[in-house]
C-alpha cells in the first residue's frame, strides 16, 4: 500500500489538536515540538486541510488551528484525502482499473490488491477521529457505523 507521510502526519497533528481539548488554537510550533514533524512540513500539510474544511485558523499572537468540526464528525479518510495521498495498493496507474496493470490485463493478483484497497477505504472511511483520540475500540466503532449505514434486510417468511 501507497500511503506516504503526507497522511499519516495529517492525522497525527488533527489528533494532536483534537486530544489537547483546547479553548484557544494550537501553534503549528506546538505541534511540531509534541509530534516531532517538521514545522514547515505542516505549514504544507494544513494549508491543504484549512481548503478541505478540517481546520481553521486564528492569526496573530496566540493564534493557531483548531478543528473545524466535532472529532466525531471528521473520518480518518478526509483527512488522508485532504492531504492529497494517494491510496492504492496496485500497481495500475488508476488503483483499481480494470484494464491494467500487466499488458493491459490484469495481473492475476489483481483483485486480491484491489479487494484490500477497498477494505482498508472502508475501514478508514467508518473510523473518526474522535475514535483514535478517545482511544476506542476502532474495529468495533468501524462496524457498528458500517452496519448502521447498511439497509435492514426485510425477511418474509
Amino acid at each position: 500500500m501507497k500511503l506516504s507521510t503526507k497522511g499519516r502526519y495529517a492525522v497525527m497533528a488533527l489528533a494532536e489538536i483534537a486530544s489537547r481539548k483546547a479553548d484557544r488554537p494550537v501553534s503549528l510550533a506546538d505541534i511540531a515540538a509534541s509530534q516531532n514533524i517538521s514545522q514547515e512540513y505542516l505549514e504544507q500539510l494544513f494549508a491543504k486541510l484549512r481548503r478541505a474544511g478540517l481546520v481553521k485558523s486564528t492569526r496573530g499572537p496566540g493564534g493557531g488551528y483548531r478543528l473545524a468540526r466535532d472529532p466525531d464528525e471528521i473520518f480518518i479518510i478526509d483527512i488522508i484525502s485532504a492531504a492529497d495521498e494517494p491510496f492504492s495498493v496496485t500497481r495500475c496507474p488508476d488503483g483499481d482499473a480494470v484494464e491494467g496493470c500487466q499488458n493491459g490485463e490484469p495481473c492475476i493478483t489483481h483483485e486480491l490488491w484491489s479487494s484490500l484497497r477497498r477494505q482498508i477505504w472502508g475501514f478508514l472511511s467508518a473510523v473518526t477521529l474522535g475514535d483514535v483520540v478517545e482511544r476506542r475500540n476502532l474495529a468495533l466503532a468501524a462496524e457498528v457505523r458500517r452496519a448502521k449505514a447498511q439497509p435492514m434486510k426485510v425477511l418474509r417468511g
